[in-house]
């Protein structure tokens, strides 16, 4: 099977599933949490990356063991066999059977079916990569970054080939750049506090659609004192209305929302008619 984000994107929004689908007792980051967003609709799923002190990489937000793991414990400074006997916890801390994945039985599950967001690819760019062309996943994959040399020259000398999203707020000034570097500059994730910041405009969604550069937008929060997309989110759709929320962001004409509640958002696009664009 062939991917291509600007094909998907032609057919519909794409629905990023931010660290899978969790909820109850099923932790974030786990196998199950993205068999769940799946099966909720979700085109791709977002993952965090992290390798243990002998080398081995898993799926894990680094800095979060004490809060899904119980633990106060650095899994950097783990060797994997000691990390790989612990499970997480559920919301409420208490354990649940749910082991931490290895990033190689994560590929290999999910090759062939969903686009993924690799988080935390520049902690370990060259040994994820390496661990991604090997399984002939290349084409699955997206990375995000703040733009900076530093990362495009990471990208050019490491992974050229990689699609990639520069993560920008409120301006773009690297865009002419990207273009003409020998990156595969697919897409750009705005973020901004206020409705009429320039990359929420008309102009600069069509400007980046002329030069075939996707659009990405979230409504998750990770602090409703920082907002992503100027109040309009996960928690105004629930808890305001779906059009606020989620409607204003698609009607943007973007072509990918990241969201902490796929199945809701995908039943609220279908419904709407904003889903499918053709």
């Amino acid at each position: 099977m062939n991917f291509n984000l600007h094909e998907k994107a032609n057919e519909n929004i794409i629905v990023v599933a931010h660290r899978g689908a969790c909820g109850g007792n099923i932790p974030c980051n786990t196998m199950a949490a993205y068999e769940i967003a799946l099966k909720q609709g979700a085109d791709m799923i977002e993952v965090d990356v992290s390798c243990s002190k002998d080398g081995k990489l898993f799926l894990f937000h680094p800095g979060m063991e004490r809060e899904h793991l119980g633990k106060r414990k650095n899994l950097k400074k783990l060797n994997y066999d000691k990390i790989k006997k612990f499970n997480y916890v559920n919301y409420d801390r208490t354990p649940t059977q749910f082991p931490l994945a290895d990033f190689d039985e994560f590929l290999e599950n999910f090759k062939g079916r969903c686009f993924i967001n690799i988080d935390k690819f520049w902690s370990n760019p060259k040994k994820i990569y390496e661990v991604v062309r090997r399984h002939g996943m290349t084409d699955q994959m997206l990375v995000k970054s703040k733009p900076s040399d530093k990362v495009f020259g990471i990208l050019e000398e490491v992974a050229p080939e990689i699609p990639f999203m520069p993560i920008v707020r409120d301006e773009h000034p690297l865009h002419e750049k990207l273009l003409k570097s020998n990156i595969n500059y697919v897409g750009v994730e705005v973020l901004f506090e206020k409705e009429n910041s320039y990359v929420a405009s008309e102009e600069f969604i069509e400007k980046m659609h002329r030069d075939n550069v996707l659009v990405w937008m979230n409504s998750i929060i990770y602090d409703y004192k920082e907002q992503l997309s100027g109040g309009h989110s996960d928690d105004t759709a629930l808890t305001v209305s779906e059009d606020y929320g989620w409607g204003w962001i698609a009607d943007k004409g973007v072509d990918m929302i990241q969201t902490d509640w796929t199945m809701m958002l995908v039943d609220y696009l279908k419904r709407s008619g904003k889903y499918y664009k053709k």
